[in-house]
Parts: structure tokens; C-alpha cells; sequence
């Protein structure tokens, strides 16, 4: 009987099932003794579950001295299995296992990966591991020539594992309090964290048109949107926390040159997924943490290991507005014209992601003795898995958590999952079937 329930759950209904089922067997491990150096509320076990299996960052408890290294290790686990997303690891499960991928699996896998057809899906799975493996393997080799030196062999190798995968999948989680802030002008930690959550942040079917494709103008239009859209918005955050920043005597004050230029490159480029910091976020100025509260909720890119509306569901609704203001009717855009659904699709996102964080932040009001801008900030932060936070996150109260868990949790599987997970039928869905991935989340 509970077997034939489990056959007629939907895909978005599967989806959100399993990824509470992890978070819930994550929850009972780090509550375990073993996996604590002291004791640990059953809230604050569910909070750094979904935290992790959401691969978001934020904490209250320290990730470091709170945790044993069984403990840590459950973290890393968790956020890897969340990073590739929990049907590909069982996809893989299944092919190891010389097990056949039937229909409903790849249904399971178009609604996990955001991808609009069933063609070659389980191609893209082994892609998506090879990419995972490859890259953590790299930065955690290269991120061993810095930590090796300083902390030795055994804990120079797994502290250089921990940061690797914790920065490809834009978890955040690092072993130490204060993130990465003693390494703020350290070029190696610098370019190695931000190209490992900048790669796994512009999404895995970006990465396998690029390997497959041998020019620009042989890649979809999504990965044309997500390379250009990275690489301004990236720049763009950048410059401005320069400038906003610069005689800030909290933050780039006091810091030379050259490690003003990487801390804001850095702060700039982390906000949209990763949740590591090299200066004091709840000491930039207000202009700076507005600028972030945007970054946060466009996020990274569709099937990445990232959060938010995403970057393209941002880019549809901005050329949506350009069209409109030059009293055109088709958006148009690499000579390629938009699909009306995936207009529709994006601002329904969009919308239904902005109710929940004024919902969210109307909330916490009430139960929260903090400013509206630290609210805010700790919602969207939560909304686009990305971590960072201007401090108020330990001293939440067990309802702020658990609305903060809920938030994560939404930013994770997406608003739309969340929502026809709830449908007893789906009556309609937007797919487009221009090539085999999809523009939007």
C-alpha cells in the first residue's frame, strides 16, 4: 500500500519528499555523540542538516568546534549529495549497479536538473559527476600547496578537501569562525575558492555545452545568457564594492592596495551563491548590503549547484521590460525570439519567490528583536542558498530557525517544485522544447 503512494507521487512531489527524507537522516547523525563536542538542540541539528543538504552555509553553531570530525564529515556528505542533487546520486546508484533507468527515473531527473526533455539525461548525470569530481579534485590539490605548509600532511589534506567541496557545491560551510577573513589577500585561497563556486555556480548543462561545443556561436542561448550575464554581473559587483567600500575603516579601510582589489573581488563574486567571506559582513555600509540583497535573490544559474530565481530567469524579465519600453512584442535576443510560457514561467518564479520572502521577513519582524535590513538580509540570504549573513543568525529564536529552514528548504528546490508538489494534478506545464535544456529554474 505505502508502496503504490510512492508510485503515484508526482515528480515535484518525489522530489521534495527526498530531500526531506536526507535532511531528516542528517538531522538524527549530527544529533548523535559522536558527531558533537557538545550538546546540540534537535532545532539546531535540523537547521545545519538543511543548511547543508541546501548547500546555503548559514549556521548556529560553529562548524569547526561544534562538530567532531565524524560530525563534519556528515556536513561535507550532506552538502555533496545536495550539491549534485539527490536523483542524479541515485541515478548513479542505479548504473553502478547495472539497474535499467526507466521512465519515471527520468522524470524524476528532468524535474531535479530543470531540463526540458528526456534526451539525454542520463548522459548529462555521468557529465555532472565527472565535472564534480574533477573540479573538487583540482582545487582541492591546489588548495593543499597553501594548507599543507601551514597545518601539515593530515590536516592540511582534509581542510583542503572540506573548503573544495564546500566552495564547488556553494555551500559556505568552513571550519572556521570567521570564514576566510585571515586569507583576505591571499591570491591562492582567493582565486581557487572563487573559480570552484563560480564553476559550479553557472550550472552543470552550461559546462557540457561548453565541452561539446567548439565556438560561441555553436552554444544554446542558455549558456550565451549565463556566460555573459556571469561575467557582467560579476564585474559589475566588483567595481561597486570597491567603490562603496573603500574608506570603510570596518572592512577595506585599512587594507593595502592589493588586498582591497581581492577582497572586493571576492565579496563581489560570492554574494550571488557561495556564502564565503573575507571581510566582516555586518560591517559594510548599507549602500554595499543592498547591492548584495539583489545578487542574492538573481542568484547563480538553472541546474547548478547554486540558488536564487537564477540568473537567466533575471535576464528573460530585464529584456522583458527592455522590449516593452521599445513598444515591441517579441523579446528577441541572439537573433533567437523567447517563448511567451518562458516569459510567463519566469515571472511566476520571480513573483511567487518575492510573496515568500515578504512573508518570511513580515514574520520574523514579530519574533526577532533585529533591524529590518539584518531580517531581510538573513531571508534573501536563506531564499538564494548563498549563506552569508550580517550576524543575527545564531541568535534566532526556534521559530525564526525553523522559518529560516523553511526559506532554505524553498530556496533549494525551487518555488515552483514547492508549489506543484501541493497539486493533486498538474493541469498545465511550461515546456520548451528548443533544445534539451531549459533557460529558467
Amino acid at each position: 500500500m505505502k508502496l503504490n503512494r510512492l508510485k503515484s507521487l508526482s515528480p515535484p512531489q518525489v522530489l521534495v519528499l527526498s530531500f526531506a527524507v536526507l535532511i531528516g537522516a542528517g538531522m538524527l547523525l549530527l544529533k548523535t555523540p559522536l558527531a558533537t563536542t557538545e550538546s546540540l538542540s534537535w532545532v539546531d541539528a535540523l537547521f545545519t542538516a538543511t543548511s547543508a543538504v541546501t548547500v546555503t552555509g548559514l549556521i548556529t553553531v560553529d562548524t569547526g568546534s561544534a562538530f567532531t570530525l565524524f560530525g563534519q564529515i556528515v556536513i561535507l556528505f550532506l552538502i555533496q549529495i545536495g550539491g549534485l542533487g539527490i536523483m542524479s546520486v541515485a541515478v548513479l546508484i542505479f548504473l553502478m549497479l547495472g539497474k535499467r533507468i526507466g521512465i519515471s527515473e527520468r522524470l524524476m531527473i528532468q524535474q531535479a536538473l530543470n531540463q526540458s526533455t528526456f534526451s539525454g539525461l542520463v548522459r548529462l548525470v555521468k557529465k555532472l559527476f565527472f565535472f564534480s569530481v574533477t573540479i573538487e579534485s583540482a582545487a582541492m590539490v591546489a588548495l593543499a600547496f597553501r594548507f599543507v605548509p601551514e597545518f601539515g600532511w593530515m590536516k592540511g589534506i582534509y581542510v583542503s578537501i572540506f573548503h573544495s567541496i564546500s566552495a564547488f557545491n556553494n555551500a559556505g560551510f568552513s571550519i572556521w569562525s570567521d570564514s576566510l577573513s585571515r586569507y583576505v589577500g591571499d591570491p591562492l585561497i582567493n582565486t581557487v575558492i572563487s573559480f570552484s563556486f563560480i564553476i559550479g555556480g553557472i550550472g552543470f548543462t552550461v559546462l557540457s555545452d561548453l565541452f561539446q561545443s567548439k565556438s560561441f556561436k555553436l552554444l544554446s542561448l542558455h549558456t550565451k545568457l549565463m556566460l555573459i550575464g556571469t561575467l557582467g554581473i560579476n564585474v559589475i559587483a566588483f567595481l561597486l564594492v570597491l567603490l562603496f567600500e573603500w574608506n570603510n575603516q570596518s572592512t577595506l579601510g585599512p587594507l593595502s592596495l592589493t588586498d582591497k582589489l581581492w577582497a572586493s573581488y571576492f565579496q563581489g563574486v560570492t554574494t550571488r551563491t557561495a556564502g564565503f567571506n573575507t571581510i566582516e559582513i555586518g560591517q559594510l555600509e548599507h549602500t554595499t548590503l543592498w547591492l548584495m540583497l539583489l545578487f542574492m535573490f538573481v542568484g547563480a544559474g538553472s541546474a547548478s549547484t547554486g540558488g536564487g530565481i537564477k540568473l537567466t530567469t533575471f535576464v528573460i524579465i530585464i529584456l522583458a521590460a527592455s522590449t516593452f519600453l521599445k513598444g515591441r512584442s517579441d523579446i528577441v535576443v541572439f537573433r533567437k525570439t523567447i517563448p511567451p510560457p518562458l516569459l510567463l514561467k519566469s515571472l511566476a518564479i520571480a513573483t511567487i519567490s518575492v510573496l515568500f520572502i515578504f512573508a518570511a521577513t513580515l514574520v520574523l519582524t514579530m519574533t526577532e528583536r533585529k533591524s529590518l535590513l539584518h531580517i531581510l538580509f538573513e531571508v534573501v540570504s536563506a531564499f538564494g542558498t548563498v549563506g552569508i549573513s550580517m550576524g543575527m543568525t545564531a541568535d534566532l529564536s526556534v521559530v525564526g530557525k525553523l522559518i529560516i529552514v523553511f526559506i532554505m528548504f524553498l530556496g533549494k528546490i525551487g518555488p515552483l517544485t514547492l508549489a506543484f508538489s501541493f497539486a493533486k494534478k498538474i493541469t498545465h506545464q511550461f515546456v520548451i522544447r528548443k533544445k534539451a535544456f531549459s533557460l529558467v529554474k
